[in-house]
């Protein structure tokens, strides 16, 4: 739920959302327009700062593991030490699945002791290998229960997020198995075994998919209920962050980050008057009939505010105009107010720290997008998805469409908008690239970050990525 980090670089990178320059406010010498441009470069604060990060849980991890494995050889007959070895391996796999995903080739660390001479670059298909088979083999001792609710494997790695992060590893197989990204669509290939039965990228997703569902898992009535201060009740949520101003010290700063300093003051909270919808990712929503989500994701127009009467802004109503937004607001009629703001996750009235410890908890995986991943293998593999879009469309009330793939990445930015997913989605269909409204066409090389310039001159074994 921080800033600045991983969630930042796979949406405003993307066609979904920005962080305009709005006069004095949100330029930071050009981050953000750079960020949404595809203009990075290898010393950016955020590619340095994520890469930091995921490589400190790592380090975390096999320090744990290293623990484990000296407790297993001492007492080999516990039975309870392969299981919570399991768990961390598989924590460790899915820090390993965002490296892949975001900078491609990177070194597998295996051990808390390595010397950095030692520490060699992998390919991204072998990191992509080396993850499907550490998650393949710590799913048996997992356990199946759902670590979105509250107990004891709240929070925690279980069978149903293993499956999970298998379903989406197969489901773009065909990204990270590709070790040359920079020159066309994805062509990487991956075959997979899953319950003793070969199968393709497509069917695999297919299996992993139906696990998750045979464990109970299901959509929520109602849309809003995954994003509720009690969101810990849900049904569908898989894996979140668990978030508690009295027992975690974890923030949740999108909110308060996108919302009106106005708007933030009317629940005594912070506003930041930053991130907005694209007008590309609003024109999504508004294709054919208007989507029944819109109004869940987005404040747009005029706002209510918690005692039930409109925001003011000076001495007029507060009022977002989605259709105003442009990468560089300074000096425009609209220039605080312009673009949707998001609207998501349900305002918590007592939260601490101006509105960034919350009770509702931050969602990673969720029931519709493995509804949607099996929708796209089935059709990927030349079924019908029809049936899958269909459930995910019926919940809010949306019209029925046929399960192409055109219609199946819409649904994807209706459904999982502010989620951090859209960025992989793009990349999958080969369209990250492609130029939106104040961004042109970029190159191929840029579906992946570079290796951050930092890291490069610590350790002269590792290279820097195609392109950079």
């Amino acid at each position: 739920g921080t800033d600045r980090g991983i969630y930042d670089l796979n949406t405003f990178t993307s066609d979904e959302a920005m962080l305009p320059t709005r006069g004095g406010d949100w330029d930071d010498g050009g981050l953000w327009r750079d960020l949404f441009q595809h203009k990075w470069g290898i010393n950016n604060d955020l590619i340095q700062g994520s890469w930091d990060y995921l490589y400190r849980v790592i380090g975390k991890t096999n320090q744990s593991l290293d623990k484990i494995a000296q407790l297993i050889e001492a007492d080999s007959e516990n039975l309870f030490l392969p299981i919570y070895q399991a768990e961390v391996k598989g924590l460790r796999a899915m820090y390993y699945y965002y490296l892949l995903d975001m900078y491609g080739r990177v070194p597998i660390v295996e051990s808390s002791s390595a010397k950095i001479a030692d520490v060699k670059q992998s390919s991204r298909s072998e990191v992509f290998n080396f993850i499907k088979k550490e998650l393949e083999e710590s799913i048996p001792l997992l356990n199946a229960a759902n670590s979105s609710n509250k107990g004891e494997y709240y929070g925690r790695m279980t069978k149903p997020v293993a499956y999970f992060l298998m379903a989406r590893l197969a489901l773009n197989s065909q990204v990270y198995a590709d070790d040359d990204w920079s020159d066309a669509a994805p062509s990487g290939s991956a075959t997979f075994s899953v319950d003793g039965n070969d199968m393709n990228a497509w069917e695999a997703t297919i299996a992993y998919s139906d696990k998750i569902t045979a464990l109970g898992y299901e959509l929520e009535s109602d849309f809003s209920n995954n994003f509720s201060v009690t969101n810990e009740n849900s049904k569908e949520n898989i894996f979140v962050i668990p978030m508690d101003p009295t027992n975690y010290s974890a923030r949740m700063m999108y909110l308060i980050r996108s919302r009106h300093y106005e708007h933030g003051k009317a629940y005594s909270q912070d506003g930041w008057n930053g991130a907005a919808a694209t007008k590309d990712a609003i024109g999504i929503f508004r294709k054919g009939k208007v989507d029944p989500r819109m109004e869940k994701t987005y404040f747009m127009g005029k706002v209510m505010g918690p005692d039930g009467n409109l925001v003011q802004n000076g001495k007029v109503d507060l009022e977002y105009k989605p259709d105003a937004i442009t990468i560089d607001l300074s000096g425009a009629t609209d220039e605080k107010t312009a673009g949707a703001r998001m609207a998501k996750y349900e305002t918590d009235p007592i939260a601490q720290a101006g509105g960034q410890l919350v009770h509702n908890d931050y969602v990673l995986f969720r029931y519709a997008d493995v509804v949607l991943m099996k929708a796209e293998a089935l059709v990927r593999n030349g079924q019908s998805g029809d049936a899958e879009l269909k459930q995910v469309r019926n919940r809010v009330g949306a019209d029925d469409r046929v399960a192409t793939l055109q219609n199946l990445l819409d649904e994807r930015l209706l459904e999982f908008a502010w989620e951090g997913a859209r960025r992989q989605d793009l990349v999958r269909f080969d369209k990250y690239h492609l130029p939106i409204t104040d961004r042109p066409e970029s190159a191929r090389f840029r579906t992946v970050f570079p290796i951050p310039g930092e890291v490069l001159s610590l350790n002269t074994n590792l290279s820097q990525n195609p392109g950079y």
